[in-house]
């Protein structure tokens, strides 16, 4: 018996695979090395491949169950190889090759190429133009002066629209109608998306209603006054001013009765001071209301109460507009948003000839519309979308955009 046999270490039988799918088995000694057994496996998958040395050091073997890369120099026991285990032989990857001098610099000319100018570039380019400097606060004012003078045409419009409706002999009623669907609207108008939203974060549909009815729809302020009042005892009580719901319909209803007694010209002056009294109730149902939140943020800034609401009104209950406002000229003053526009200008003019415009008037829809807008800016786009007042709306524009630019 041969020596070396007589003290050879354990033989393990390992299984083999390669990347392209070949699976045998090796029969090694426990002391033979990791480069041996690649020599035999290369052997076994690409016969003459071991002419070339390189071919040897360009591959690895790789312990299946471990992913761990074997050592050449280490034996297969000092790489703890058991009985029976998965081993990968596998190509290494080609070192990426290093780009040629010639290709380096064409790449970064052409870069250059495309680069953007800078500041130097811009003025010696520019340097022969003429000066035409843009004043952003000209073009801030003038977006200033637009919702100035969109408020001053609604409320001349307005004027012009009560003594459009007055005539109509079927006007109080009519009135009588929409103030009834105002006073629905006001009570029962919640953005269902918005409900929706909260509800499915686990807030009670009565509160998440309320919140979105003192952020001004707003789901954000709605969650976050939500969570803030949550142990609040009081956040499940009524909003105030709903409950006394019933006091204009029982005035609407005696003045109906007054309306419907007498006759003639009697009443026709007491329809006339009826009308009055229901365009009264309109204008106070749209009085302002200023966004609690922004009215404690101005004055924790040390600004009088009576201030902050002016500012809020102004700017149309935008807080950082307010703010500016105040620190500012206080231009344009609350009394200047309740003065129409000069009834005899271009543009009152061209607005009035408009047919789409004209017709709009004598619909008691669009006074409820330009009330609502007057007093709550953030509505405009809802009125924009109805179809009854959308066009009047979308034909004001026009020619406002048409004549500020002549």
């Amino acid at each position: 018996v041969q020596e070396e046999k007589i003290f050879a270490g354990k033989v393990l039988r390992l299984h083999v695979c390669t990347m392209e799918g070949a699976e045998w088995l090796e029969e090694v000694p426990e002391d033979t090395t990791v480069e041996k057994l690649k020599e035999r496996c290369l052997k076994h998958c690409l016969p003459g491949s071991l002419e070339d040395p390189k071919t040897v050091t360009h591959h690895k073997l790789i312990h299946a169950t471990s992913e761990k890369v074997l050592t050449d120099t280490k034996t297969v026991l000092e790489e703890n190889i058991q009985d029976r285990d998965v081993l990968l032989l596998v190509k290494k990857r080609a070192p990426m090759l290093l780009p040629k001098m010639s290709d380096v610099v064409a790449e970064e000319k052409r870069k250059q190429e495309q680069k953007a100018p800078d500041k130097d570039a811009i003025l010696k380019a520019t340097a022969n133009l003429p000066a035409r400097s843009v004043d952003r606060s000209v073009t801030h004012h003038n977006m200033r002066d637009f919702q100035t003078e969109l408020r001053k045409i609604l409320v001349s419009l307005i004027e012009v629209a009560q003594k459009l409706l007055a005539l109509n002999p079927d006007a109080v009623e009519l009135f009588k109608k929409a103030n009834a669907m105002l006073d629905e609207d006001e009570e029962d108008r919640v953005d269902e998306i918005a409900l929706r939203q909260l509800t499915e974060m686990g807030f009670p549909e009565s509160r998440a209603v309320k919140a979105l009815r003192l952020n001004h729809m707003s789901v954000t302020q709605a969650m976050e006054w939500l969570i803030e009042h949550a142990d609040d005892p009081s956040v499940d009580a009524p909003l105030p001013g709903s409950a006394p719901a019933e006091a204009p319909a029982e005035g609407a209803a005696s003045s109906a009765e007054a309306a419907a007694g007498p006759s003639s010209e009697e009443g026709g002056e007491e329809a006339k001071d009826e009308l009055t009294e229901i365009f009264k109730k309109i204008r106070r149902k749209r009085e302002f209301r200023p966004d609690p939140r922004a009215v404690i943020a101005l004055m924790e800034m040390g600004f009088d109460e009576k201030e902050v609401v002016d500012a809020l009104r102004v700017n149309n209950n935008q807080q950082n507009a307010a703010c500016e406002w105040l620190l500012g000229d206080r231009k344009p003053s609350p009394e200047d948003l309740d003065k129409g526009i000069d009834t005899n200008s271009p543009l009152f003019q061209a607005i009035l000839e408009n047919p789409v415009v004209q017709l709009g008037l004598t619909n008691p829809k669009t006074l409820l519309a330009f009330e609502d807008m007057l007093e709550n800016p953030l509505n405009s786009t809802q009125w924009m979308n109805d179809p009854e007042t959308g066009p009047v709306m979308l034909q004001i524009s026009r020619i406002f955009q048409t004549l500020n630019r002549t």
